[in-house]
């Protein structure tokens, strides 16, 4: 497999690649260490294919990667950083970009499918740079306009293939055949419709840092509001009780496997539990592609919410669709005062709730969690109710919650209960103010790569040397965006000196 960058035009795709390096796949590449080793205690290895095997690159992004390395007093947080923060950009995952079409597909680690969960997260850690960086902006650009083409035509996926465009082959998903959906799908385009409402939130949140950065309204193309349109679809017909007032059964999707499929049978025709009318919006599936057992997912509303807000900001801003930011902001406010109507409870949040009594205390490593509500914005980290719910979710009064000797954190029903994830470690670290319990956070993460210098998905208690997936992109992205947050609020506990590093400035 090569990896190539054409730059006439920009168009990256590996089918019409053209450099003359033999250059590896990167699955295979990140199995074993590379490069030279750290100069620090765990002597974690240099990660990086060789710049022509690199699939975009970006003078901003290396400047970043110089600046931390150069202040970062542990040689190997320095290495995790070099490993991690260009892993989306210019290292693995732009499978395809043309500049010239508005363009570009984005995997997530091993699998030749563009999520829109991800994609939002994976780029995150490069908001600053947008506004420096013409290149890297355009990218971005070229990503929103894919997925507004995704979402337009299926607001219920989260997960799509290669546009034909691309000259690559779509992939044939084992978990989506035999796979009932409702709307119907075309497999070609879908990778699997599985809905998540925070897959929609994910494009919002990109849109918005999108504009915010570079104020280029043209991201706002008929494309772009055609997707928005269809978000609000999706947002009025989840919002809706499962029965109506005549107990006429109301379904707008439904999910289920067929006998024998890997993704198994779902109750009640596919529609899951019975929901009440909250205010919320229900959602089908988990950040982590698992069911949801009930609809209303708190931190995906909680996230929802200030999406929404952000939304009509940017619209305002631009003096585009003063209807569309009306709407926005109407949803934002009544799903955050049904957040805390319906999901708190004597100052605990439920994970999930059904509008109709039943709640779930517990939480999942994916973000949005229970525990990235701060980081999502929906609220600070020292709100007495945040408070209170993250001393149960680090603890054995969540049941997603393990600890081993050398490693703890939360997992969830993805991979296995005694299999936390270092996301949620990472996670811990943007809800917490207090230095001793970053530096176990950060620490925890540090020296449980497995020897590779890259964040894993999750990993075994029993034995740190049994984990999955040994490079995720999206937990590399978000580690390194939790050091950059470190580098600005908290310069003492990672750099030599105690004066803040903000990229682009």
């Amino acid at each position: 497999m090569k990896l190539g960058l054409g730059v006439a035009g920009i168009t990256i795709s590996l089918v019409a690649a053209t450099v003359q390096a033999d250059c590896p796949d990167y699955t295979t590449y990140a199995q074993s260490p590379q490069g030279n080793p750290s100069s620090g205690p765990l002597r974690l290895p240099y990660m990086r294919p060789d710049p022509p095997c690199r699939t975009f690159n970006s003078t901003s992004v290396e400047k970043v990667i110089l600046d931390m390395r150069s202040r970062l007093k542990d040689p190997d947080i320095a290495r995790l950083f070099e490993n991690t923060f260009p892993n989306t950009l210019a290292d693995t995952t732009v499978k395809y970009y043309d500049e010239r079409e508005n363009l570009a597909f984005i995997i997530t680690g091993d699998i030749t499918a563009q999520w829109l969960r991800d994609t939002g997260n994976q780029f995150a850690h490069y908001h600053a740079l947008l506004s420096v960086d013409a290149d890297l902006a355009n990218l971005v650009k070229a990503v929103i306009n894919n997925e507004a083409r995704y979402i337009s035509q299926y607001p219920y996926c989260g997960a799509f293939q290669p546009p034909p465009e691309s000259g690559l082959a779509p992939s044939v998903n084992d978990w989506a055949l035999g796979v009932l959906v409702n709307p119907p799908v075309d497999n070609q385009t879908v990778f699997e419709c599985k809905y998540e409402i925070d897959s929609l939130c994910g494009f919002i949140k990109l849109s918005s840092s999108y504009y915010e950065a570079t104020k280029d309204a043209s991201m706002m193309n008929t494309e772009w509001l055609t997707a928005i349109d269809q978000i609000f679809r999706v947002i009025n017909e989840q919002s809706q009780a499962s029965f109506d007032s005549d107990w006429n059964f109301i379904s707008y999707y439904n999910w289920t496997g067929l006998a024998g499929s890997l993704a198994g049978a779902v109750n009640n025709g596919g529609n899951g539990e019975p929901k009440g009318y909250t205010g919320m919006v229900g959602t089908h599936h988990r950040p982590s592609d698992d069911l949801s057992t009930f609809a209303f997912l708190t931190p995906a509303n909680a996230m929802l919410s200030v999406q929404l807000t952000n939304l009509a900001a940017i619209l305002d801003h631009a003096g585009v669709a003063p209807n569309v930011s009306s709407q926005a902001k109407h949803w934002s406010k009544t799903i955050e005062q049904a957040v805390w109507e319906h999901a708190v409870v004597d100052g605990i949040f439920a994970y999930e709730t059904n509008g109709l009594g039943s709640r779930y205390v517990m939480d999942d490593a994916n973000v949005p969690s229970l525990l990235s509500l701060p980081y999502l914005g929906f609220l600070d980290m020292d709100h007495p109710d945040y408070v209170k719910t993250k001393k149960i979710l680090m603890s054995r009064g969540n049941p997603y919650y393990a600890r081993g000797r050398s490693f703890s954190g939360i997992g969830g029903p993805h991979i296995d209960v005694w299999n936390p994830w270092p996301m949620s470690q990472v996670t811990n670290i943007f809800g917490s103010n207090d230095d001793e319990e970053i530096l176990a956070s950060l620490y925890a993460i540090v020296n449980n790569t497995g020897g590779l210098g890259l964040i894993h998905e999750s990993i075994n208690i029993y034995n740190v040397s049994d984990y999955t997936r040994p490079w995720f992109a999206w937990a590399n992205s978000y580690f390194s965006e939790m050091l950059l947050d470190l580098a600005q609020r908290k310069p003492h506990l990672i750099f030599t000196d105690n004066k803040p590093y903000i990229p682009g400035r």
